[in-house]
């Protein structure tokens, strides 16, 4: 009899430690079908984190808005209303201490200070890391700074897809070209 008891919870343990990650993996699938794409002008670099492997960090123009509310604590959520500009890219139309009852797409990001000189309110957006294979992070990285140096116009952004608040980095895009396919073109041409 203790043995079917043991059993049973070793079932309902695996099927939740199945479930769990399966849920997550449905949930970002379904923001990416039935998200908004926006794209966000960055700035990458390349840090190496020893337990998640290699990314690119990025950061993002986005990330400031002008208010005179000056009661922002670090950390603090901060609801970030989008809009995108004349060239496709995403702008910060508004930001809220609370949901907006609103029809326009949203993301959470924390505080991360406020300027009370400038009024200008900085904050951090949840989609700052971006995972690739070990041995193309770095080139990855190389490749974008050295086309933000380049003279001629270049493009560089992440294609985000954003529902209900939540927000999944699908891409990173160099001139039209995702990132891994950019890499592999530069490693063919050497």
């Amino acid at each position: 009899m203790k043995t079917i008891y043991i059993f049973i919870l070793f079932v309902v343990v695996a099927v939740a430690q199945l479930f769990v990650p399966a849920q997550m993996i449905f949930n970002q699938e379904s923001i990416i079908k039935t998200g908004t794409a926006y794209k966000f002008k960055t700035q990458p670099v390349d840090p190496s984190d020893p337990y998640r492997g290699k990314y690119i960090t990025l950061n993002y123009e986005q990330n400031t808005f002008i208010t005179t509310d000056s009661l922002w604590d670090r950390q603090d959520k901060v609801y970030v209303y989008l809009d995108t500009d004349s060239l496709g890219f995403a702008k910060v139309d508004t930001v809220s201490k609370t949901p907006l009852i609103s029809d326009r797409d949203f993301i959470v990001g924390d505080v991360w200070w406020y300027n009370k000189r400038e009024q200008k309110l900085n904050f951090n957006l949840p989609f700052n890391r971006y995972y690739m294979k070990e041995t193309k992070a770095y080139d990855a990285e190389v490749a974008v700074r050295n086309n933000q140096r380049d003279t001629i116009q270049n493009t560089t952004y992440a294609l985000v897809y954003i529902k209900n608040g939540e927000a999944v980095l699908n891409d990173v895009v160099i001139n039209d070209i995702s990132i891994k396919d950019y890499v592999e073109k530069e490693d063919d041409k050497q």
